[in-house]
């Protein structure tokens, strides 16, 4: 499959949110997040990027214990109606910002997954990508989804990964080859984790020659606690952006398409990828 050639006609700037959400707080936590994307709106942003499992916190004790109070519910066409998160509905409809933001929901079917929400730039919120790559002991608690997403802001396309998610090349490759122009990555890295966190989403932006938008909480207590570094990567893998170990912050970055194109004209992997990789392996002794 050869992945469309077609470059967005004009920028998109887009944030990368690393922040401390309370566990359990889902009203709470929306208010915070709202107060995230009018500052990256601000600041000239048009998609915010918040943290995995940001509304209710990564905070598997917590989700455990309660399961209705730490899940929004989601109707068949995946619409979330929950008014917790009418303050973050208000600041993207004001900002006029897509929001991307860690949510556990609850399927009409009984599932729960991990999942990325979109909140419109109308304020209109639904589930956009359930994670299908679940890490560790998040099996326990919740459902793999079974599809990719791409999500749609103006002419760019960006595709939708959450955290684990990007550690395996195929995820990204799949979204580059769907002629994703960027990938969004809601994550939850720990404390100890930076030199995969840093190098992954590097990886996948390389791998594929597009942007990638890594937002990842921040702060916390152990064994739950996160490390920031919250970035955006260039075409060639190197930060555009990239926020610190510790504190809040609002990444922004702008993704220009004439860098897009330059690097996937000087970079041709996904043009001369070959459909397969010649078959059966040969095994020999040395």
């Amino acid at each position: 499959m050869t992945p469309p050639r077609t470059v967005p006609a004009a920028p998109l700037t887009v944030a990368a949110i690393q922040a401390t959400p309370v566990p359990g707080d889902v009203a709470g936590n929306a208010v915070l997040a709202a107060d995230l994307v009018r500052q990256a709106g601000a600041r000239g942003a048009r998609v915010a990027v918040l943290p995995e499992l940001f509304l209710c916190a990564y905070h598997p004790p917590t989700l455990a214990a309660d399961p209705v109070g730490t899940h929004v519910a989601a109707d068949p066409a995946g619409v979330v109606a929950d008014t917790r998160l009418d303050p973050l509905r208000a600041a993207a409809r004001e900002a006029g910002v897509t929001v991307v933001v860690g949510a556990a929901v609850r399927h009409p079917d009984g599932r729960p997954t991990i999942a990325a929400l979109l909140v419109d730039r109308v304020g209109a919120v639904r589930v956009g990508y359930d994670k299908q790559q679940l890490w560790g002991d998040e099996a326990e608690l919740f459902s793999a989804g079974d599809r990719g997403a791409t999500l749609l802001v103006d002419d760019w396309r960006l595709g939708l990964g959450i955290c684990y998610d990007g550690c395996f090349p195929e995820h990204g490759r799949a979204a580059a080859l769907d002629g994703a122009h960027g990938y969004l990555c809601p994550s939850g890295y720990l404390a100890g984790s930076a030199h995969r966190r840093d190098l992954y989403y590097a990886a996948r932006a390389l791998d594929n020659t597009m942007f990638v938008v890594f937002a990842n909480a921040v702060g916390g207590d152990d064994p739950w606690r996160f490390n920031g570094g919250a970035a955006v990567y260039d075409p060639e893998g190197r930060p555009l952006a990239r926020g610190a170990d510790d504190g809040t912050e609002v990444v922004v970055a702008t993704l220009e398409p004439a860098v897009l194109a330059a690097t996937r004209a000087a970079h041709s992997m996904l043009a001369d990828r070959l459909p397969d990789q010649g078959g059966p392996r040969v095994s020999m002794s040395g």
